[in-house]
């Protein structure tokens, strides 16, 4: 039998799981970051690593062991069906250095997610996190991390003024 994702389920069951990607990273949770990916996927970290769906735990458990890492803050920007069982989310994404609590532009990033649907639920076959630096275009910088410090704010009860 040829299982296949529902199409008026796709966007949000494929914005839950990017949204529980980020807060399995914002948890420092490499076992839970790690289970949402198929096994034979691709993660392309912000500093261009490559690492496999089975090994990303392993490559994630040191960093959050060793390194206090900074949260993400995103905003999707589109979640489309590419046909069959598999989808695609655009976002764009910014960090917030441990013990503080505003963004960092320097580590601005737009992130693509590609979902797979098999054996119930939706995976992560590609996940790509971008450097967001708008090289000489200080205005797309201030866009970027303006979007992202609303959700902030709106996430911290924080009123703009």
């Amino acid at each position: 039998m040829n299982e296949s994702a529902d199409e008026e389920s796709v966007t949000p069951a494929v914005r839950e799981l990017y949204e529980e990607l980020l807060r399995a990273w914002n948890r420092r949770d490499a076992h839970a970051y790690a289970a949402l990916f198929t096994a034979d996927a691709a993660m392309i970290g912000f500093d261009g690593s490559q690492v496999r769906g089975s090994e990303v735990e392993g490559h994630l458990a040191p960093i959050f062991a060793d390194h206090p890492t900074a949260a993400y803050v995103w905003k999707v920007r589109e979640v489309r069906p590419l046909g069959g069982n598999a989808a695609m989310l655009r976002a764009i994404a910014g960090m917030v250095p441990p013990g503080q609590s505003e963004l960092n532009p320097a580590v601005n990033a737009v992130q693509t997610l590609v979902a797979e649907w098999g054996s119930g639920s939706w995976r992560v076959a590609l996940f790509q996190n971008t450097p967001a630096a708008y090289h000489h275009r200080p205005d797309l910088v201030e866009q970027h991390t303006g979007e992202l410090r609303q959700i902030l704010r709106a996430e911290h009860g924080q009123h703009q003024g």
